[in-house]
């Protein structure tokens, strides 16, 4: 019987870490995030989030996503600007995969919440 070949999509994110997520190291800054709450966390993304939407950051200079994530992500994909290339059910947190999923290419999720932290998601094909 052949496969089933399983729906692929591009994906970049930003992501927060906070004290009580799952293995709270930021790759930004290669150290543990003890000082950094849920709710702190929470507010951040929110605020990163407004940026983006808006186009302009605080201090009125043109905000992407790509760029705040190599700015504010704790993930190491900060690199390359929230790249986590191509990816498929089951290759990710069920809880991010399914608000991937339910993107259209070039729509940003609003504030996510998994095991491990606060995430903004794009679809990006």
């Amino acid at each position: 019987m052949a496969q089933k070949r399983k729906q692929k999509v591009r994906a970049c994110h930003i992501l927060l870490k906070h004290s009580s997520c799952l293995h709270p190291w930021t790759h930004r800054n290669n150290e543990f995030v003890r000082r950094v709450t849920k709710d702190m966390a929470t507010t951040s993304m929110e605020t990163i989030l407004s940026s983006i939407r808006s186009g302009v950051d605080k201090e009125g200079k043109p905000c992407y996503f790509e760029d705040m994530a190599k700015k504010k992500s704790d993930c190491l994909s900060f690199k390359r600007g929230g790249d986590l290339g191509y990816v498929g059910r089951g290759d990710l947190d069920k809880v991010f995969e399914d608000v991937l999923f339910a993107l259209k290419v070039g729509e940003i999720s609003g504030v996510v919440h998994t095991e491990s932290g606060v995430h903004l998601i794009k679809r990006t094909a």
